[in-house]
């Protein structure tokens, strides 16, 4: 049981489907096709509903179905006890193959997964495998930013109302206390990036060669904002362009197959024919 039109749900119904489990997912009414595609092709009962009624609707499936909830049922998010237990893994990746960074830039919604990477740099401290922990920075939407207002008030966690984004996959009006812990405990901060600034970063990506959605490009663009760091830096990037709203707007026209049409666009596009 999940609410999620991400990252979350496909995850959950692909490890349900393959463990023979059922599985339900709340998501909102706008999720993008290619998220609806992934739900469904894993067997998932999918049930778009308004975004406030999804955790409600979590509680009312876990009492009366007895499934096991994988998602939020709390006013602030807490996530599931073993969420960052996954999560943690990529430091041990990252830790893998550069040590530990000077700094990992992470897009960020609820929180979980910058807690998860931190925690795992933290417990690499603790065992002796590393001497230190980067500093771990939480790239949000300005749109909304619940993680950013927390610090900002000093507080554990808060809600904000938030504004037009098509960052969909990290624009939560709410975050949790987790995510602060991690900045404070890393000498981090929080990162409040326009849409803009995250097309910016999605367009050096591709040009990189990884095409990734605008919630994925968060990372970079946080870097981007904070300008040069001192040693190794990560850009956590977190999905695909397929799963971007923007997928399937921008059709190729088409063209004459005569050479001189062609030629045409070619020139047109700035090489030469």
């Amino acid at each position: 049981m999940v609410a999620s039109s991400g990252n979350h749900g496909a995850a959950a119904a692909a490890y349900a489907a393959r463990a023979g489990l059922r599985c339900v997912v709340f998501t909102s009414t706008d999720t993008p096709p290619a998220v609806n595609a992934f739900l469904h092709a894993y067997g998932a009962v999918v049930l778009p509903v308004p975004i406030d009624h999804r955790w409600p609707l979590v509680r009312k499936v876990v009492e009366h179905c007895g499934l096991h909830p994988v998602s939020n049922l709390t006013a602030t998010h807490t996530g599931h006890a073993y969420g960052a237990e996954g999560y943690k893994t990529i430091a041990y990746e990252i830790h893998a193959e550069l040590g530990a960074p000077a700094a990992v830039f992470v897009p960020t919604g609820y929180g979980e997964l910058l807690y998860g990477v931190w925690k795992g740099f933290a417990e690499l401290q603790r065992l002796g495998v590393t001497d230190s922990v980067p500093r771990i920075f939480a790239c949000e939407p300005a749109a909304g930013g619940p993680l950013a207002a927390a610090v900002r008030a000093g507080v554990p966690a808060t809600t904000v109302r938030v504004g037009d984004t098509d960052a969909y996959g990290i624009d939560c009006s709410v975050g949790g206390y987790r995510g602060v812990v991690a900045l404070r405990a890393s000498d981090g901060r929080p990162l409040l990036l326009t849409d803009n600034e995250m097309r910016a970063a999605q367009r050096e990506l591709a040009a990189a060669g990884l095409w990734v959605e605008l919630s994925a490009a968060a990372g970079l663009a946080g870097l981007r904002q904070v300008g040069e760091v001192e040693g190794p830096v990560v850009c956590v990037s977190t999905s695909s362009g397929f799963k971007d709203v923007s997928v399937g707007t921008r059709i190729s026209e088409p063209v004459d197959p005569e050479w001189e049409q062609v030629r045409r666009r070619l020139r047109a596009a700035g090489i030469d024919a």
